[in-house]
């Protein structure tokens, strides 16, 4: 099972997250996500473990705790909303900035 931990600090590395969780069971893999850009964390990263019971073990457990002075959230990692790409570009139409609203 995959488990999403957030809220962390910028100076966790994924052996920080490695470590926290393989107190509850086996650890397949940890990752920090980081801006691709600045390669700067984004504040928060994914554990996947071998075993569901040890991924809820660790869920109960870390949830709510502090990791490096912060309160970390961690729960089951959801599957990413798939969106058409065309709609990630964002939008605005003539004139730009009006909110919406005509002007006349």
């Amino acid at each position: 099972m995959k488990i999403y931990v957030g809220n962390l600090a910028y100076s966790t590395t994924s052996e920080d997250l490695r470590e926290i969780c393989e107190k509850y069971g086996e650890v397949a893999s940890a990752d920090v996500i980081t801006d691709r850009d600045s390669g700067r964390s984004k504040g928060f990263g994914f554990v996947e473990m071998t075993e569901d019971d040890a991924s809820k073990k660790a869920i109960e457990a870390l949830n709510g705790t502090e990791l490096q002075g912060r309160t970390i959230t961690v729960n089951e990692a959801r599957p990413r909303e798939s969106k058409p790409r065309s709609d990630s570009r964002g939008g605005g139409g003539y004139g730009g900035g009006g909110g919406g609203r005509r002007r006349y």
